[in-house]
C-alpha cells in the first residue's frame, strides 16, 4: 500500500525546501588594493551542517544570507599571502575563498567556512559552544585568466567533516581582474554546458553512429618545468583528446577524439614545495596539470586537470576543468608511468587518454626520472603473461615427473634372476 501524506504536513514539508531555495539570497562582495579591485563575486550558497545536541545530533540547512559582509580577512594578496574574499555574516560565521593561479588559470586552491556553535539562532539546542574551523582543497571553481567564472547550476562540496557541505549555486566571479568590471569573456562550469543530443531514428531511416573516430596512438612528447635552471618536473607522454563540442557547421553536439602534437606544444609551468603545475600549450588545446604533494604519506597525484580550446567549428570556445582528481599517483622520488593506454576521465564533456607515459612531479635529481611506480593497468597486463609461463612451467614439470616414473617402472621389469 502506498502511505499517504497528512496535507498539512506535504504543506510544511513543501515551505520548508522553497524557504531553503528562498532564503540564499545573492551576495556581491569586491576586494580592492587601493582603488584597484582584483576580486569581485556575485554567488548564492547554503550550508548544511551536522551538529551535536544533548540526545544526538542536530541538522540545520543555514543559507548564506544577501546581508554577509566583505570580511577582514579579505585581500589581494601579497608576499606569502594568497587573494582571498571572505563573507562575513550573522554571530561569528564566515566563509573564504582563497585563490591561487598559473600562466593560464585562476582558482579557489582552498574554501574555509567558520561558524560558531554557541549562536543558537542558527544552532538550537547545540550541546557545544565551540567555534568550528572547517576546510578543502576540493573546490571545482576553476577558470581562464581574465575571463569571468560562471556556474548557474547548483554544486556541492564537503568541507572535509562528517555532515558538512557547501551547495553553490549562480555564480559569477573573477579573481586577479586586470579592470574593476567583470570580463564579458566567460569560463563556463561543465555542469552549464549543453547536454550532446542524439538525432531520433524513425523506423524507415537509418543514422550512421555518432561514435567519434579514434585516430592512431599519438606520438610521445617531453616536457619539462624549471625553476632557477634546475629541472623541477618531467613528463614524457603521447596525449589524445576526447572533446564534445556545440558545432556550429551541424549545429549539433559532435564528439571528437584528436592527437597532441609534441612539435607544436610548448611546456611551462611552476613548483613549490607541495604543488607542481605542468602548462601545454598547443594549436589544438592548452592544458593545465596540477599536481599535489601529501608530505605526511610521501605520496603525489594528479589531483587538477584544466582543458581550453577554440576550435573553428566551435560556436562557442570550451573551456573545462576539475580539480577533485586522483590519478597519477606515485611516491615522492619516484616517477609514474604507465606504457598502457590509461583513460582519465576530467568531466562529462572532456577525456584526456594517455600513452607511453611516464612523469614525475616532485623529487628529481640530475634531471633524471627516478625508479618507476607502475599503473595498475599495466601491473595487470604483466601478470597475465607471469601466469601463462607459471603455467606451462608447471606443465614442463608435471610431464617431467610423468617420464621419470615411467622410465624408472620400465626398468624396474627386467630384474636378473
Amino acid at each position: 500500500m502506498t502511505p499517504r501524506v497528512a496535507p498539512g504536513l506535504l504543506a510544511f514539508y513543501c515551505c520548508c525546501v522553497l524557504g531553503w531555495l528562498t532564503a540564499a539570497h545573492a551576495v556581491i562582495l569586491e576586494v580592492k588594493d587601493g582603488n584597484s579591485t582584483c576580486i569581485k563575486a556575485d554567488l548564492s550558497a547554503n550550508f548544511t551542517i551536522t551538529y551535536p545536541i544533548v540526545n544526538g545530533t542536530n541538522i540545520v540547512v543555514v543559507p548564506l544570507p544577501g546581508s554577509a559582509v566583505l570580511g577582514n580577512r579579505s585581500s589581494c594578496g601579497k608576499s606569502g599571502v594568497s587573494p582571498n574574499v571572505q563573507a562575513s555574516f550573522g554571530d561569528g560565521h564566515s566563509l573564504d575563498l582563497v585563490f591561487s593561479r598559473n600562466d593560464q588559470m585562476y582558482h579557489v586552491a582552498s574554501l574555509n567556512l567558520t561558524y560558531n556553535l554557541s549562536d543558537n539562532a542558527t544552532f538550537p539546542q547545540s550541546s557545544s559552544k565551540k567555534v568550528m574551523v572547517l576546510s578543502t582543497n576540493s573546490s571545482q571553481i576553476s577558470a581562464v585568466l581574465n575571463t569571468t567564472y560562471k556556474c548557474q547550476s547548483s554544486s556541492s562540496v564537503n568541507l572535509g567533516g562528517p555532515g558538512v557541505n557547501i551547495t553553490f549555486f549562480n555564480i559569477h566571479l573573477e579573481a586577479y581582474m586586470p579592470s574593476a568590471n567583470l570580463s564579458t569573456n566567460e569560463t563556463v562550469c561543465s555542469a552549464d554546458l549543453p547536454i550532446p543530443t542524439t538525432t531520433p531514428i524513425t523506423p524507415t531511416t537509418t543514422i550512421a553512429p555518432t561514435t567519434p573516430v579514434t585516430p592512431s596512438n599519438p606520438e610521445p612528447g617531453n616536457y619539462s618545468v624549471s625553476t632557477n635552471g634546475t629541472v623541477c618536473l618531467r613528463a614524457r607522454m603521447g596525449l589524445q583528446l576526447n572533446v564534445t563540442y556545440v558545432s556550429k557547421s551541424q549545429n549539433k553536439s559532435v564528439a571528437v577524439v584528436v592527437n597532441v602534437q609534441p612539435n607544436v606544444t610548448s611546456s611551462s609551468g611552476s613548483c613549490e614545495s607541495t604543488t607542481a603545475t605542468l602548462l601545454l600549450t598547443g594549436d589544438l588545446a592548452n592544458l593545465t596539470f596540477m599536481f599535489t604533494l601529501n608530505t605526511t604519506t610521501k605520496k603525489y597525484q594528479l589531483s587538477a586537470l584544466n582543458m581550453s580550446a577554440a576550435w573553428q567549428d566551435m560556436a562557442a570556445s570550451v573551456h573545462v576543468g576539475n580539480s577533485s582528481l586522483e590519478y597519477m599517483q606515485g611516491t615522492l622520488g619516484h616517477s609514474y608511468m604507465c606504457s598502457v593506454e590509461e583513460v582519465l576521465p576530467v568531466v562529462s564533456t572532456f577525456t584526456l587518454n594517455t600513452f607511453d607515459l611516464q612523469v614525475q612531479p616532485f623529487g628529481i635529481h640530475n634531471n633524471q626520472f627516478g625508479p618507476a611506480d607502475v599503473c595498475p593497468m599495466q601491473k595487470d597486463n604483466m601478470l597475465v603473461p607471469i601466469i601463462v609461463g607459471a603455467c606451462l612451467a608447471g606443465l614442463v614439470l608435471i610431464v617431467l615427473i610423468a617420464y621419470l616414473i615411467g622410465r624408472k617402472r620400465s626398468h624396474a621389469g627386467y630384474q636378473t634372476i
